[in-house]
C-alpha cells in the first residue's frame, strides 16, 4: 500500500507540474482570482453552441477569383481585401432564410445548454443594430433588422443561455482597429481612440438591449494594459453582474477558460473551462469544405472533454442565407438523441475519477460513476481498476438494465452483454456508498489482449533528467490548429521517460513508437527496456517542424516484448549514451498484442 500511495503521490505532483509549465497560454493561461458567483450553470451546462455568421458567410471562401481553405472568416484578411472594397459585401447581404426560432429549435433538439454568437468579428461588420457604426446589417445591408433580438428571444424560449462572441480589439474595418495593415498605417492608429468610440459603447449596447446574457465571448486581446482591461471589464460588470466573461478578454481577468482552438487538455483541470472545436475545418461558413466531424466522432469528443471537467463548444457556421449546413443539422440532431438517453452522464458532472481505460473515459457525480463505454474489450468483461468505494448496482444508462459484476481489492470486472445499445458510446452507471478514491491523476496505463492496442501518450509518463513536455501547435489549412503534447529534451541515457503499466494479459506485444523527428536528430539510437528486455532503434526523419504545416509523425515499429506475467512493470523510453542531440519528440507509445 505505501508503494502505490507513493507512486500516486508522484505522478499526482508530475500532472501538476506539466500543467502548471507546458500547457499553452495563447489567450491566458490563469482566470480571476476570485471565482464569478454565477459560474454553476457553465460548469453544469457542459455542451454549448458556437455559431460564426458574418459577410464573410455570404462569400463562402471564394474572394474574387480564388478559393480559400481553413477560417473563412479570415478571408478578408488572407486575401488583403481593401477595407472600402469589402464593405461593398455589405450590399448584398440580405439572409432571408435566417429564422431564429428554428436556430434555437435545433440547439434544444441537440442537447445544447448555451450558445455563442458572432456580434462582431474581425471584418469589423456588426450582426446587430448598433448606433455606434453604420457598418452593421441594419445600416449597410439590405436585411434592414436586426436578427441578434429575435434570436436572444428565441433562446430564452427554449431555455438555452445567450451570450455574444465580441472581437475587442482586431477590426480590418476602422482605421484604429487592431490588424489591418495594408489600408492603415500601424504607427498612426490610436488603439485607445478605437476601444473608446466602438469597442467598448458596441460591449456596452450588447449588454444593455438584448436582456440577460450568459456570456460574452471575447476574443484577440490587445492595445490594453491589465488596468485598462480592468477598469473596461468593470464598467461592462455594472451593466450585468451575472454575465460570465471568457478568458480571451485578456490578463487572467476572465471567469473561465478557454483553451486553443481545437485543443483539450491531457488530464482533468480544476476550475470552470472550455473547449472549443468547429464541425468542419473552418468556423466561417466556406462552402467546399464539407469535412465534418461525424455523430460518433463528436460524441466522443463531449464524452473526453467532459472527463476531465470542462465544457464542450462545437461551432456551427450558417451561409450567407442564414441557413445551416445540412450535415451539421442532421449530425447535431444525432447527438442530441444520444443525449436524450446518456445526458445524465455529461450535464452536471465533474472529471472522472477513474483516469481513461482502454475501454474509454468516466465522469462522475456524488455516488456515482459513469463509465462511457467506447471500446468494447473482446472477452467482454469490463476491469475498471481503482474502485475503492462499496457498489450497490451497476446499470446501463437510460434504462434498468442491471448487469453482472464483481469487486476485488483491485477494482471491479463488470460483465457486458453480447450487445450494446449503442456502439458509439453506450453508458454505465456505477452506484456506490462511502468514498471513492481520487485518481483521477494517477496514469498508470491498462496493457490488455483484449483490446487491439494499448495507446499511451507521452504526457503519462514519469519524466526523468532534462526531460519535459511541450505542447506543438500547428495548422492543416489555415487556422485549422492542432495541438499535441510530446516529451522532448531527451539526451543523454539519464532524460528517461518511464511508463508504468498494469499488465492484465501476459503475451508478446509490439512496440510502437509514435513520434516527430528533426532531420538533425535522425538516425540517433534510443533503447525501450522492460524487465531486462532491451529494443535498440535509431530514429527516422520525419521533416523540420513549422506552425504553419501539419508535424508529421511516424509509428515507428521498433520490436517486440515478451510479458510473462500480469501485474504492474515500467516500461522505459531513453537515449543511448552518446547522442549530442534531442532523440525525437515522443507523442505516444503504442503497445499492440500479437495475435
Amino acid at each position: 500500500m505505501l508503494r502505490r500511495t507513493s507512486l500516486i503521490l508522484l505522478l499526482t505532483c508530475l500532472f501538476h507540474y506539466l500543467r502548471a509549465q507546458d500547457m499553452p497560454d495563447m489567450w491566458g493561461s490563469a482566470t480571476a482570482k476570485d471565482a464569478h458567483p454565477g459560474l454553476q450553470w457553465f460548469r453544469d451546462a457542459k455542451f454549448g453552441l458556437f455559431i460564426h455568421w458574418g459577410l464573410y458567410s455570404k462569400l463562402g471562401g471564394r474572394w474574387k477569383d480564388s478559393s480559400y481553405y481553413g477560417s473563412g472568416e479570415w478571408i478578408m484578411n488572407r486575401a488583403k481585401a481593401p477595407a472600402a472594397v469589402y464593405a461593398e459585401v455589405a450590399r448584398t447581404f440580405n439572409p432571408m432564410g435566417f429564422n431564429a426560432a428554428e436556430w434555437a429549435a435545433i440547439a434544444k433538439e441537440a442537447g445544447i445548454r448555451y450558445m455563442v454568437v458572432t456580434a462582431k468579428h474581425h471584418e469589423g461588420f456588426s450582426m446587430f443594430d448598433s448606433k455606434v457604426t453604420d457598418f452593421d446589417i441594419v445600416d449597410a445591408s439590405p436585411y434592414k433588422k436586426d436578427p441578434m433580438k429575435e434570436l436572444a428571444r428565441a433562446c430564452s424560449q427554449q431555455g438555452i443561455h445567450f451570450g455574444f462572441y465580441y472581437s475587442q480589439f482586431l477590426d480590418w474595418h476602422e482605421p484604429d482597429g487592431g490588424g489591418n495593415d495594408w489600408d492603415f498605417n500601424t504607427k498612426n492608429k490610436d488603439y485607445q481612440r478605437y476601444y473608446r468610440t466602438k469597442s467598448v459603447p458596441q460591449l456596452k449596447e450588447l449588454l444593455t438591449n438584448y436582456g440577460p446574457l450568459g456570456l460574452v465571448w471575447f476574443d484577440m486581446p490587445g492595445g490594453l494594459t491589465p488596468a485598462q482591461t480592468k477598469q473596461m471589464i468593470d464598467s461592462l460588470r455594472l451593466l450585468q453582474p451575472g454575465c460570465l466573461f471568457s478568458s480571451r478578454v485578456g490578463h487572467d481577468l476572465g471567469d473561465y477558460r478557454d483553451f486553443g482552438d481545437s485543443e483539450v487538455p491531457p488530464v482533468p483541470i480544476p476550475g470552470a473551462w472550455e473547449s472549443i472545436f468547429t464541425h468542419n475545418d473552418s468556423w466561417g461558413y466556406i462552402q467546399h469544405d464539407l469535412n465534418f466531424k461525424s455523430p460518433r466522432e463528436i460524441i466522443h469528443l463531449l464524452s473526453n472533454v467532459a472527463s476531465k471537467g470542462g465544457n464542450f463548444m462545437l461551432n456551427v457556421g450558417p451561409d450567407g442565407n442564414g441557413e445551416w449546413p445540412s450535415y451539421s443539422i442532421q449530425y447535431l440532431k444525432a447527438v442530441g438523441k444520444w443525449l436524450k438517453v446518456y445526458g445524465e452522464s455529461i450535464y452536471g458532472t465533474t472529471y472522472g475519477l477513474i483516469p481513461a481505460q482502454p475501454w474509454g473515459v468516466t465522469t462522475s457525480k456524488p455516488g456515482k460513476l459513469y463509465l462511457h463505454v467506447l471500446q468494447i474489450p473482446a472477452n467482454r468483461q469490463l476491469r475498471v481498476p481503482g474502485v475503492s468505494a462499496k457498489v450497490s448496482t451497476v446499470k446501463m444508462l437510460g434504462g434498468n438494465t442491471s448487469l453482472t459484476w464483481k469487486q476485488s481489492p483491485e477494482g471491479i470486472i463488470i460483465q457486458l452483454p453480447v450487445t450494446l445499445p449503442d456502439t458509439r458510446n453506450t453508458v454505465l452507471v456505477l452506484e456506490y456508498s462511502g468514498k471513492q478514491q481520487d485518481l483521477s491523476q494517477l496514469r498508470t496505463q491498462t496493457v490488455s489482449n483484449q483490446y487491439p492496442q494499448a495507446e499511451i501518450p507521452s504526457v503519462w509518463a514519469v519524466y526523468n533528467g532534462a526531460a519535459k513536455n511541450k505542447v506543438f501547435t500547428y495548422s492543416h489549412y489555415f487556422g485549422d490548429w492542432k495541438h499535441d503534447n510530446c516529451a522532448t529534451g531527451m539526451t543523454t541515457p539519464e532524460d528517461a521517460l518511464i511508463f508504468p503499466l498494469e499488465v492484465q494479459d501476459a503475451g508478446d506485444y509490439k512496440i510502437i513508437l509514435d513520434y516527430s523527428c528533426e532531420p538533425a536528430s535522425a538516425t540517433q539510437q534510443g533503447l525501450v527496456t522492460l524487465n531486462g528486455q532491451r529494443l535498440p532503434f535509431l530514429t527516422l526523419n520525419t521533416g523540420t517542424f513549422s506552425s504553419n504545416k501539419p508535424m508529421m509523425f511516424i509509428q515507428h515499429a521498433v520490436g517486440i516484448m515478451h510479458i510473462d506475467k500480469a501485474g504492474k512493470q515500467n516500461l522505459t523510453i531513453k537515449p543511448a549514451a552518446g547522442n549530442n542531440k534531442e532523440l525525437f519528440r515522443l507523442r505516444k507509445v503504442i503497445l499492440q498484442p500479437v495475435q
